[in-house]
């Protein structure tokens, strides 16, 4: 009776602890509206050193108001609905960099722990391809991507952007990889010797499990890294239809409507917040298996 309950409890215990994640994340953004509209009240009885008009910092309600507008004068299409395309779009382009920039990292991780020449040789590398100012990088990209031709597939900015995205994710997760993968000790790695097994079985019976710890949180970086990634590619690139371009262009109408950038700037948050719930819901596959740590 004890082995059938078992597993009811696991679920009985994952479902508390995410209504409870919810009930904080809720928490923590009633929290946010109650400081924004504090402040407010705050910037009209006192000078503050930050600008708390309603042109700078609208009212939430505003706001919410300002989202069920009409995007342009006319349309039938609302702020909101302009933003939830453009960054559902945001997010299947960063979803897109980030595997192929977990893809790479994990095969330059594997490369470097196989052969400690490759460590010392391509790490510096690495860790130097990160320095390069990202501002600079994404029209060089775009430029040298627009005339790349590969049978009927033609390269456009959005690869470009998705190439941008990889570009910011593979660091974290070959970083993070490669400690993984070296974190069995000298005496698990004598141990699958003295079973004669190849370098193969050992990376996948041993060194991939045993990196599992180390890969999730790397992955969590690597996918916020391709969000901005994206983000700042599709400003700097002026690649439409994602929520970066949005920001800009709802920008412009600051003055006329302020409160459409906001919603545009929660639009981006979101990217983040759907990536991170992404890469969470990947790591509960990877680690509903693992041994769980108790206080003692």
């Amino acid at each position: 009776m004890s082995n059938t309950q078992a597993p009811v409890r696991r679920q009985s215990g994952r479902l508390r602890r995410g209504l409870a994640s919810l009930g904080w994340a809720l928490a923590g953004v009633l929290l946010v509206v109650v400081m924004w509209e504090l402040v407010k009240v705050i910037g009209s009885l006192v000078t503050l050193p930050l600008d708390t008009g309603d042109q700078a910092m609208p009212h939430v309600w505003t706001m919410l108001q300002g989202a069920m507008q009409p995007e342009v004068r006319g349309s039938d299409t609302t702020v909101l609905q302009a933003v939830v395309s453009a960054t559902l779009r945001s997010l299947l382009v960063a979803m897109g960099g980030f595997a192929i920039g977990v893809a790479i990292g994990l095969l330059l991780a594997v490369i470097m722990q196989r052969f400690w020449f490759f460590e010392r040789g391509l790490l510096p590398f690495v860790i130097a391809s990160q320095t390069v100012p990202l501002i600079a990088l994404a029209p060089l990209i775009v430029g040298i991507g627009n005339r790349i031709s590969i049978g009927p597939v033609q390269w456009n900015t959005t690869y470009s952007v998705m190439f941008i995205a990889s570009y910011l994710a593979f660091f974290p997760l070959s970083v993070g990889a490669l400690r993984g993968l070296q974190a069995p000790t000298a005496t698990h790695i004598e141990l699958m010797r003295s079973y004669a097994a190849t370098p193969g079985q050992t990376l996948r019976k041993l060194r991939f499990p045993a990196s599992v710890p180390y890969l999730v949180p790397a992955m969590k970086v690597s996918a916020a890294a391709a969000v901005v990634g994206t983000v700042v590619a599709e400003i700097s690139t002026g690649v439409r239809g994602g929520i970066g371009r949005l920001v800009i262009e709802y920008a412009r109408e600051m003055t006329a409507s302020p409160a459409k950038v906001y919603v545009a700037v929660f639009g981006a948050i979101a990217v983040g917040l759907l990536a991170a719930a992404l890469v969470a819901a990947l790591d509960m596959a990877l680690t509903r298996n693992l041994p769980k740590e108790h206080s003692a």
